[in-house]
């Protein structure tokens, strides 16, 4: 049984939410700097409690209840607590997502309209297994201005609490103007449940897990929900592809990270290059450890074994891949938009034309032309850490970093003007004109 109260938590985090909003960049920054710095101070106990995790993790390996993949992602070492100290800090290196004009409008003298960031308010996250999805979430959502609900999978249980409780003392400890109460960690399944109740409370939730799972949240609850589900990635190898070059591709899409959802599941090859590029693709696959499996015509060029409907929809996160022979670009696009996730598809080509087939065809947050679908990634595409990667198309797409964590107001700055002033027979027109300049409270562009 969990020691939190749910209703308490969320409604301390609603009320931090609210002045944490108006805490100033530098000191929000000073917060993340020592963070950082508590990170590494806490070392041993942080490793003392992922031992634990890993102990426990291991044991269900051996009883065929966790993958090898799962225990992968779990483990900690100092290499990678530097790194997650590392990644605190540049998000304190990022540019301040708040405050930021986004558009600025004249609708008649001295009355200017503002288009202005600012944070979601409360966050309720639910992540799986790798403990440093916890500092990373509490990191930008600290950044933006945001509160945030903690939810971890169990069985990084004792590395999320101790990361929490290093988290929050880092915050209190140093920095009076960060709001207590600002992260709260909850760990039962009945307490999501309460979590996902409190729709007058939670301003978005954003779960990172399996279809099933992040169904589950969007059915059973009226909060918004930004879902990330799996990473069902392909690359496709074109006829006019440089073959060394998708070869070095395919092997990094897969064999790089394979426990990653943006790790490619499915590799398409055109019919025109397959008995070229198959035979030395398999043999470096297997040579790295890969299990394979091709439709009948693949398996016509390679012995592997037969893949069957189930892997196109697969998301294998482990060193397991499906291969399946093409007759061109536009099969290739017809099978990613049926059996992707929407997540990142890569093709590899020379063909300026087939690129931009592949690439406006697809219906996927990130596509690329000659690169590796692990690229797809917050730190990657400079958003300094992510909190997940959204296949949906509503507020946020792909990783989903600062920016994603924040929302907008519109600030009127006026004069004392009436709206009976624009209606009737003599109604006073509209302006209407955009101008560049940022808000300032109380006063206008011409003071």
């Amino acid at each position: 049984m969990s020691e939190y109260d749910t209703d308490a938590q969320v409604t301390e985090a609603q009320q931090a939410a609210l002045r944490l909003a108006n805490v100033d960049e530098a000191t929000r920054n000073a917060a993340l700097n020592s963070i950082a710095d508590a990170i590494r101070d806490n070392e041993d106990d942080i490793l003392e409690a992922n031992a634990a995790d890993v102990e426990e993790a291991e044991a269900m390996l051996e009883r065929g209840e966790y993958t090898q993949a799962l225990v992968d992602r779990l483990k900690l070492d100092s290499g990678k607590l530097e790194s997650i100290a590392e990644m605190v800090e540049s998000v304190a290196e990022q540019d301040d997502p708040l405050g930021e004009t986004l558009q600025a409008r004249v609708l008649d003298d001295d009355l200017e309209l503002y288009k202005v960031a600012v944070p979601i308010g409360v966050v309720g996250t639910i992540f799986e297994s790798r403990p440093d999805a916890l500092v990373q979430i509490a990191a930008l959502s600290l950044k933006s201005g945001n509160s945030v609900i903690l939810k971890g999978g169990s069985e990084a249980a004792e590395s999320n609490r101790v990361l929490y409780e290093t988290i929050v003392e880092a915050t209190a400890e140093a920095i009076d103007a960060i709001p207590e109460g600002w992260a709260q960690l909850i760990e039962a399944h009945e307490e999501v449940d309460r979590l996902l109740e409190m729709d007058d409370k939670v301003d978005l939730l954003m779960p990172r897990g399996s279809s099933e799972f992040v169904s589950y949240i969007q059915d059973n609850t009226q909060i918004p929900v930004l879902g990330h589900t799996e990473g069902i990635c392909h690359v496709y190898v074109d006829e006019a592809a440089d073959l060394e070059m998708a070869e070095e591709i395919a092997f990094d899409a897969k064999v790089q990270y394979p426990a990653v959802c943006n790790a490619v599941e499915t590799l398409l090859v055109s019919e025109a290059v397959a008995d070229q590029f198959l035979p030395d693709m398999v043999e470096r696959y297997e040579g790295a450890g890969v299990e394979l499996r091709g439709d009948e015509h693949t398996r016509d060029i390679v012995d592997i074994d037969p893949a069957t409907e189930a892997d196109w929809d697969t998301e294998y996160g482990d060193l397991e891949l499906s291969i399946k022979v093409v007759e061109d670009v536009y099969e290739a696009v017809e099978h990613v938009n049926t059996h992707g996730s929407k997540h990142t598809e890569s093709i590899v080509t020379e063909d300026s034309e087939a690129a931009e087939a592949f690439m406006t065809g697809i219906d996927a947050a990130s596509v690329f032309h000659n690169a590796s679908t692990r690229f797809a990634d917050g730190y990657r595409y400079g958003l300094g850490a992510e909190v997940g990667i959204s296949t949906g198309k509503i507020h946020a797409r792909g990783p989903v970093g600062l920016a994603g964590l924040t929302t907008y107001k519109y600030y009127l700055e006026g004069d004392g003007q009436l709206v009976a002033t624009y209606a009737g027979d003599d109604a006073a027109p509209f302006t209407h004109v955009d101008f560049d300049g940022e808000w300032t409270p109380g006063h206008r562009s011409d003071e």
